[in-house]
């Protein structure tokens, strides 16, 4: 018979033991290098958004001014041309601003892979029990 199934109980759960500060460890290791990758994307969500306020607000005011008079000179009322002008704008300030929102959702920074790897040992560790306790019983 195999050495590895001759394990008795108190041996496996001594391995598991010895085992699982190791294990925590690397889980650890996977799980803060995996929030940084989450926090440099919520760094990066911030920048555009922050970013595009910034570079918007001026070019806006000075090409606003622009398609309102460009409207005017097309036969435009001056308050019709400004109305069109500032209804296209703010469709596209909310387009520009739900994307930045979007970036920063929960559900995009929920650390996924150490999870799922978590839950992966979890099940290799219970996996090991049983086949140990199994074997255990069969000797």
């Amino acid at each position: 018979m195999d050495r590895r199934y001759e394990r008795s109980i108190p041996e496996i759960i001594g391995d598991l033991l010895t085992q699982f500060p190791t294990l925590a460890r690397k889980e650890s290791q996977l799980a803060r290098a995996e929030m940084s990758e989450k926090i440099t994307q919520v760094a990066f969500g911030l920048a555009f958004i922050v970013g595009g306020a910034v570079l918007l607000t001026p070019a806006l005011v000075v090409l606003l001014q622009a398609a309102v008079a460009a409207l005017e000179q097309a036969g435009f009322q001056p308050t019709a041309a400004a109305l069109i002008v500032g209804g296209a704008v703010l469709v596209i300030g909310i387009i520009l601003l739900l994307v930045g929102i979007n970036r920063l959702k929960v559900e995009n920074l929920v650390p996924n892979k150490a999870i799922h790897q978590i839950q992966e040992d979890a099940s290799v560790a219970k996996q090991q029990l049983r086949s140990g306790h199994e074997h255990q019983r069969a000797a």
